[in-house]
């Protein structure tokens, strides 16, 4: 652990740019054994750093999840409509919880009070350099519900409250299978009593 580690980009070529950014990089990097690897070739697929957050009601137990169409899961034998939470890009000079509050009230209708963070993560590091900064945000889910998202973005989100414990389940059961909503309800069932104690 202690020895220097090196990357060396030998090449780096953008292959497509559309909602997402396909860019191919020759490299090589330092090896385990010593040394350095052949010149290896990968693609990754980039569109920047994003924030998500889980609102939570401490006063009532609830969550505010999200439902909402997701192309990378037509495949699925379920539903391509996916339980999740608030999420955005994050945009050049804009910081993280700044980020999450927007997107609370966008995608959801809500005003975000105390934040606490959960993780920062990637995500799929094999093939994206998208970073992941998660929290956990306080709100009033009292008047939650509707449909919320940006027209021009092609947004149709569904806002789903529920009972901290509801969501649990449907975690359980395997209902929840998107990766920000399942860390964010894991961290939550640990962290709950503490945050409706700190945020009551």
């Amino acid at each position: 652990m202690g020895e220097e580690r090196k990357v060396e980009i030998v090449d780096r070529e953008l292959c497509y740019q559309g909602f997402f950014r396909l860019e191919r990089v020759h490299l090589r990097h330092s090896l385990h054994r010593g040394g350095m690897s052949p010149v290896l070739v990968r693609e990754t697929i980039e569109k920047g750093n994003v924030v998500a957050m889980l609102p939570y009601d401490p006063v009532t137990d609830t969550v505010v999840l999200i439902e909402q169409f997701r192309v990378g899961a037509i495949g699925d034998e379920r539903s391509a409509w996916l339980l999740e939470i608030v999420a955005g890009l994050m945009e050049p000079g804009e910081q993280p919880d700044e980020v999450a509050r927007r997107e609370a009230t966008e995608e959801a209708g809500l005003a975000v009070r105390r934040m606490e963070s959960i993780a920062r993560f990637f995500a799929t590091p094999a093939k994206s350099s998208e970073l992941t900064h998660l929290f956990c945000g306080e709100v009033d889910a009292s008047g939650a519900g509707g449909v919320h998202g940006l027209a021009h973005e092609g947004e149709d989100i569904r806002v789903v409250p529920m009972r901290a414990e509801q969501a649990f389940a449907l975690l359980e059961i395997g209902r929840i299978d998107s990766a920000w909503p399942m860390i964010a309800l894991m961290w939550l069932q640990t962290h709950r009593e503490r945050l409706r104690r700190a945020w009551s």
